[in-house]
């Protein structure tokens, strides 16, 4: 019975994961063949292709649909290109499909001859014998016969030993048997892998048959799909920077009443957040009204409104059936550079705007009388403000637990409540145990109206006198008073302290200016340098009454369950009621939340007042580069999520990579194309900034609310300075995740990003220009991720890991890529080749980026899944360039632009791409007359200055 029961279960379980996260299969594919073809010149063999279009029923026009590769010279072609007809699409039974043959005179077809058409339904090739049709092809003017074309239903199979050039020669395409199984029928028994989910739509869909060494063949499909998260991400991180922005000018009015100069400086930072979360506003709402699209094209890279929306984000799948064998699945997702197009690339990128930034920052301090900090103390502000504010709550809620426990004498509740107390207020004890609160406050201090420092009323003899303390917030060695406007850079934090402490006869000064004794009420209290060190500790020995008293309870109870004498019983019960648990503990319960209450707010101030100074000395140039940090990271991070769900839902049935995922983390591979010249320095310098703050997200799994799609799309979480992506699973899949997935345990992602530029524009820079960004960045990244390995040897067994066909030892490819990585080699692109294998061995997320992910893009993409069908699946060496050809001639990558017309520059409806990647013969071509022109080039300029 229960085994019974087991497998109902987990036939639901399956039915909701196909439902959920499995597309449905193709409808119907087919595969189309030509014999006797005319050629328009009768002296030559034809250059053939046919265009497939879709009778649309109700309108009645033609939806272009699909198209094969050319196949040159040949009367009798059979296509490697089949077409397919994904669930997705509404076909019927009385589709009717439009077969138009042309002779192409050249690859790029654009010149090619109608040779004629046909006409079938797919309910006809799904009645005929053997799902299989010859159709007679028919001239325009319907009377010629220009051949017939072969559609046969895909079906899996062995083909019959024949020799492989049956395919290119004229054989009579009968003699080839059809190559696959009906998808609708044997496939969908041992279909369980999750494919796609409620983030990815509008699938494209290519199916492709090729030979293998051993005179078998292989059924390959590409699948690529947009995202939904390339808008829902960057709407909820605008949402959440406004939030954030809001809150930081709320921090700001509540510092208090401040100094002439201080209180302008706070204006000033309050106007720019403010402009800050206009422009937010107004572009969230701009976003708010596109409806529909779910990618941005690259025609609209530099829109204004759409920065903050990745550029043409899909992901990729190819999946291959062999005979006899599972289907492997190989994923990549592609997306153009992240970077800020529209503020655009005249002075460099992020990564160089940030360095000359924070070298001029200091002058910057000196010129606005502020106080400069360092990154890593902004970094800590950031952090303490960041984490205070979430533990603030989460110990009051822990501290009513222990009270309902108490008022329910609960003594195991008790104990466990007081744990979690413990470890939370001894968290926000140890955040705050820093100089740089202490330091601020003192800085905050003296930036109040009235303060007055001690060089003010001592000569300039005795002011020298003092030696300085050395602040953490800056290189010189300086206190945070010094850097106030009215105190001399040699005024001390020992002679700041001896005037607020200076109780005998010293003097403040008044609202007005004028002097005033001690004895009457002063402005604002004397600064006593030791309070916050107080108050900080008071915090501590709340808690540490919190469970003296706790313990005290617990020993009373236990001794009231030993056996005693029935008067010192009574004596027992008289004295320590057990009902007054509660009242004995509130008071240091009531005071630990309260000391909390005033070491939060005090540190806010602070940390706020370190922040203050930090936008007040980088106006208006460190605004600007967080708007840029924001638009980039936001790009980058869309990116990640739909890799790190298109992942996650790959290996939902994989118990080491789940194992993996918990221990450790996964590693995401950004591999970039772009140059290191002109612009895509600037793009380079953008992509290396975003991805490395990637390392601020952590992902989180969780149960969704209900199993509808709108509550399985991703949420983001939290602020600048660390965000979490929680991705909602439906409850009967969540259930089968590891306990610590379930539980919460955030998940780390290990951002690396390998660039090696390719076109012709990385030859000028190799030649004439400086190429050490590139290399910097690779051997940095080089670096994470052999750390990232060496983490996970230590805590995963490599038996998790995915096997391949290849038993290249990953410690092994790992040396060869460090090799390559110093080796001074114009364009090594060895170094991509073997960090996307690491990447794929190490369960990791692929990414493939270019300027817009079209052309560079591409190439890498049908490159790879080539390399992996001859490594992996045996893809004969005499189809390895057909195969290409195929990818390439209309590839599924080339269908980004789809609804992108690129002569227009427009966006059109239903359009299919128009666009043709360039064969390799044709970049080699353009890259020798780029030669020759810097020849004449060079050639002119000496005959100029001769």
């Amino acid at each position: 019975m229960l085994t019974e029961v087991t497998k109902a279960l987990m036939l639901r379980l399956s039915f909701i994961t196909g439902v959920i996260l499995t597309p449905k299969l193709p409808q119907v594919e087919f595969s189309l063949a030509c014999n006797d073809l005319v050629a328009s010149g009768r002296d030559r063999k034809p250059n053939a292709l046919v265009q497939v279009a879709v009778i649309d029923p109700h309108k009645q026009h033609l939806v272009s649909h699909a198209c094969t590769e050319i196949v040159e010279a040949n009367k009798d072609p059979l296509f490697l290109t089949g077409v397919t007809f994904p669930s997705e699409y509404p076909a019927s039974p009385e589709t009717l499909v439009k077969l138009s043959v042309y002779d192409a005179k050249d690859k790029s077809q654009e010149s090619s001859t109608f040779l004629g058409s046909a006409t079938f339904s797919v309910g006809d090739l799904l009645r005929a014998k053997d799902e299989r049709l010859t159709l007679s092809i028919r001239s325009s003017d319907g009377v010629c016969a220009a051949g017939t074309v072969v559609v046969s239903r895909l079906k899996m199979g062995e083909m019959e030993e024949v020799d492989i050039d049956h395919i290119t020669t004229d054989i009579p395409s009968h003699k080839c048997p059809v190559v696959c199984e009906s998808a609708s029928h044997a496939c969908i028994d041992r279909e369980n892998n999750p494919l796609t989910g409620p983030v990815f739509k509008n699938p494209v869909c290519k199916v492709y048959r090729f030979q293998t060494v051993d005179s078998k063949w292989m059924l390959v499909r590409e699948q690529m799909e947009e995202c939904t998260l390339s808008f829902s991400i960057p709407k909820q991180l605008l949402s959440l920077y406004i939030q954030e922005d809001m809150s930081r000018v709320q921090d700001l009015r509540e510092l208090g009443e401040l100094s002439p100069h201080w209180d302008n400086l706070r204006k000033e930072v309050m106007t720019r957040y403010g402009g800050i979360i206009n422009s937010y506003q107004e572009t969230l709402a701009e976003l708010d009204k596109i409806t529909g699209r779910s990618f941005k094209p690259s025609c609209c890279k530099a829109q204004k409104s759409l920065e903050f929306i990745p550029i043409n984000l899909h992901t990729q799948r190819m999946r291959v059936t062999c005979p006899r064998k599972t289907d492997a699945f190989y994923d990549i997702v592609t997306v153009g550079a992240p970077a800020a197009h529209f503020q655009g690339f005249k002075c460099g990128g992020l990564q160089r705007l940030l360095s000359r930034y924070e070298a001029e920052k200091k002058s910057f301090s000196t010129a606005y009388q502020c106080i400069y900090y360092s990154p890593e103390h902004t970094a800590k502000a950031q952090e303490v403000l960041s984490t205070v504010s979430l533990l603030q709550p989460l110990i009051t809620s822990l501290a009513d637990q222990l009270l309902q426990a108490a008022q329910e004498h609960s003594s195991p509740g008790l104990r466990d409540a007081l744990k979690n107390l413990s470890d939370k207020t001894e968290q926000f004890v140890h955040t705050l145990k820093d100089e740089l609160v202490k330091s601020a406050l003192l800085a905050l201090h003296a930036a109040r109206p009235g303060y007055v420092s001690k060089n003010q009323k001592q000569t300039p003899v005795q002011g020298g006198q003092h030696q300085g303390h050395i602040h953490q917030g800056s290189d010189q060695n300086q206190s945070p008073v010094q850097g106030l406007p009215g105190h001399s850079p040699a005024t001390s934090v020992t002679e700041s302290t001896a005037v607020c402490n200076n109780v005998d006869g010293s003097q403040t000064t008044t609202r007005d200016g004028g002097p005033k004794h001690q004895d009457s009420i002063p402005h604002h209290k004397e600064y006593d340098e030791e309070e916050w060190d107080r108050v900080w500790a008071n915090v501590a020995k709340c808690l540490n009454c919190v469970i003296a008293m706790v313990d005290k309870l617990q020993e009373e109870d236990n001794s009231r369950q030993e056996p005693v004498p029935e008067q010192q019983l009574a004596d027992v019960i008289t004295s320590h009621n057990p009902g007054d648990w509660r009242e004995q503990l509130r008071p240091p319960v009531t005071r630990l939340k309260e000391c909390v209450m005033e070491v939060v707010e005090k540190a806010k101030r602070a940390m706020t007042f370190v922040l203050l100074q930090e936008a007040a000395c980088s106006i208006p140039q460190g605004f600007f580069l967080q708007q840029r940090r924001d638009v980039v990271f936001s790009q980058a991070l869309a990116a990640l999520a739909c890799g790190f769900v298109m992942r996650l839902y790959a290996g939902m049935q994989d118990k080491g990579f789940l194992r993996q995922l918990h221990l450790v983390g996964l590693v995401a591979q950004f591999e970039s194309l772009l140059s290191t010249y002109s612009e895509e320095i600037g793009m380079l310098e953008d992509m290396e900034v975003g991805i490395s703050d990637l390392q601020r997200v952590v992902f989180q799994i969780t149960e969704a609310k209900t199993d509808d799609l709108s509550d399985l799309q991703p949420l983001v979480c939290g602020r600048r300075d660390h965000f979490t992506v929680e991705v909602p699973l439906p409850r009967l899949v969540f259930q089968t995740l590891p306990e610590e997935i379930k539980g919460g345990k955030p998940l780390r992602v290990f951002p690396v990003l390998f660039n090696v530029g390719i076109n012709e524009q990385q030859t000028i820079a190799e030649r004439f220009g400086d190429i050490s960004l590139q290399e910097r960045i690779n051997q940095r990244n080089f670096e994470m991720l052999e750390a990232y390995y060496k983490s996970l040897s230590e805590k995963v067994p490599l038996e998790c890991l995915p096997c391949f066909q290849t038993q290249t030892d990953i410690k092994e490819l790992l040396e060869t890529l460090g090799q390559n990585v110093v080796t001074k080699k114009k364009k090594n692109v060895e170094i991509l080749w073997i960090a996307g294998t690491i990447c794929r061995r190490l369960n990791g997320i692929r990414f493939t980026s270019c300027k817009s992910a079209k052309d560079r893009t591409s190439m890498s993409v049908t490159l790879e899944q080539c390399a992996l069908l001859r490594d992996e699946h045996q893809l004969s060496k005499d189809f390895f360039i057909r195969a290409l050809d195929c990818m390439r001639s209309r590839l599924t990558q080339g269908d980004i632009g789809q609804w992108e017309d690129p002569e227009a520059g427009a966006v059109t409806e239903n359009k299919p791409a128009s666009r043709h990647f360039y064969p390799i013969a044709l970049l080699l071509v353009s890259s020798h007359l780029l030669v020759v022109w810097l020849i004449l080039s060079l050639v002119f300029l000496l005959a100029k200055y001769q």
